[in-house]
């Protein structure tokens, strides 16, 4: 099993669109739109949200997404009626970034806290660590780091700039390159980690900020990985890369 998501939105066609590309990268993950009123104006309606949560239940947990203010005094009213669950939790995250990168967590088995830090990384805020463990395919390989990992941590560039602790440089092999699924991939890993990437200049835990990169098949992907988690990071990029992120 896996945790499971619930994503509260004023518009069921925004709910149920995020849900639609969040399953794109999350196949094996429950995820169940709540959006509008139960009349189908724009709003949000206490009973669907109440019923999402029902049909969410028997999983690893349970993380709800909301949009805007009356979201989640909605979502915390269901709670509230349900008893306050252990196992339900409110992430404070973008609606679609947020719930991409949860998806991938829950899809690579982390566990409730987890997935909920990796929403909640999107937008730069983060809570403390816990016993919360990372997705299977943010973990480093077994063995030595690749040669295209070079840590410098403590190091200075000679214009004055601190060296990142690690880098990596990763041709994209699969046919499509950087589009939705891959940047899912990689962003949603990288938010789980106590790490700062950019790729190319981007910030590698933003899937928008990647996807603008317009990253051809045959393009060299720059990673700069800097923190506790830095050569673990650039070996999960480098990783994806490799496999063509599971693409042809």
């Amino acid at each position: 099993m896996t945790v499971r998501i619930v994503v509260v939105s004023h518009s069921d066609k925004i709910a149920d669109g995020a849900v639609e590309l969040a399953a794109q990268v999350a196949p094996d993950v429950m995820m169940v739109s709540a959006g509008g009123t139960s009349d189908g104006r724009i709003g949000t309606s206490l009973e669907k949200v109440m019923a999402a949560l029902e049909q969410t239940t028997g999983g690893d947990g349970v993380l709800v997404l909301t949009d805007l203010g009356s979201a989640v005094m909605t979502a915390e009213s269901a709670l509230e009626f349900a008893g306050e669950p252990a196992d339900v939790l409110l992430a404070d995250a973008p609606i679609v970034e947020g719930l991409v990168a949860a998806a991938v967590a829950a899809q690579g088995g982390a566990n409730l806290r987890a997935v909920r830090r990796a929403a909640e990384a999107i937008q730069g805020y983060s809570r403390p660590q816990d016993e919360a463990h990372l997705p299977e395919g943010a973990r480093a390989p077994a063995g030595a780091p690749s040669r295209a990992v070079a840590a410098s941590a403590d190091a200075v560039a000679a214009d004055g700039r601190t060296r990142p602790d690690a880098t990596g440089d990763f041709e994209l092999v699969n046919l499509a390159g950087m589009h939705a699924r891959p940047a899912a991939k990689i962003a949603g890993g990288l938010s789980g980690m106590d790490v700062e990437v950019t790729v190319n200049g981007v910030d590698g835990a933003s899937m928008t900020g990647l996807m603008t990169l317009g990253a051809g098949r045959g393009t060299v992907l720059h990673v700069e990985a800097s923190g506790p988690d830095a050569e673990r990071a650039v070996e999960y990029v480098g990783g994806l890369v490799r496999a063509g992120f599971g693409e042809p």
